[in-house]
């Protein structure tokens, strides 16, 4: 792994976990990561007038969920989405915004296969070692009943530049200025991502998003099963 994180430390101080938090959720809306797990979800979504679960692994401020909420609302779809995150202080923030929360690890996720709808990881691959990945990944796949989604960031030396640059007129906090670029240099390029994927048994769809983000989506085995999570 290159560098180590705020986000990564569990020994973090709570209130700059707080701030680069808040921070990431102002870059997801405005910078591609909320819309790039939301144009994956919905054409996946079920008809007006349905519903579904969603789990969102690595949820930080539970930002994504909200997003894929506030989406599925306006095509009258109800979406009851858990997000879960190896950090109690992340998780605490989250269920403070009203979403349901729990304090697990995303490599032994603590419910039963083909219990969730959607699963969704965003911008969580590359903060782990490629083993730690791997498993991941599999546990995403064996909880989800209809599709994965997994959206991360695409190394390039331009957005570490321009999201730098940015940082300073956008009041970003020094600990998320460098978090940032460091997380873009963790990023993937795509032929780093398949492999990655491929490594895990999965087969999905990927294709690159805005702003320097990689998407993978694939359906699994669970689709049309009534379980509930």
């Amino acid at each position: 792994m290159i560098g180590v994180e705020v986000l990564d430390d569990p020994g973090a101080d709570p209130a700059l976990v707080r701030a680069e938090l808040t921070d990431l959720a102002f870059i997801n809306r405005w910078f591609g990561g909320s819309r790039a797990v939301v144009r994956a979800l919905l054409p996946l979504l079920p008809p007006a007038g349905g519903a579904c679960t969603l789990l969102d692994v690595g949820t930080g401020s539970g930002d994504i969920p909200w997003a894929v909420t506030r989406a599925a609302q306006r095509r009258h779809v109800r979406v009851r989405s858990v997000g879960l995150d190896r950090s109690p202080v992340a998780a605490r923030i989250a269920a403070n915004s009203g979403l349901a929360t729990v304090v697990s690890d995303g490599g032994a996720l603590p419910l039963a296969s083909r219990s969730v709808d959607f699963v969704v990881a965003s911008q969580v691959l590359h903060h782990l070692e490629p083993r730690v990945a791997t498993r991941w990944i599999q546990e995403l796949d064996r909880v989800s009943r209809r599709a994965v989604i997994i959206a991360d960031l695409r190394r390039s030396r331009a957005a570490m530049l321009a999201m730098w640059l940015v940082s300073f007129p956008l009041g970003l906090h020094p600990a998320t200025r460098r978090d940032a670029v460091l997380s873009l240099r963790r990023g993937y390029t795509m032929a780093e991502f398949a492999s990655i994927l491929r490594g895990a048994g999965v087969a999905p769809r990927m294709y690159r998003s805005p702003i320097a983000r990689l998407v993978a989506v694939w359906e699994t085995a669970g689709v049309g099963r009534q379980t509930s999570c």
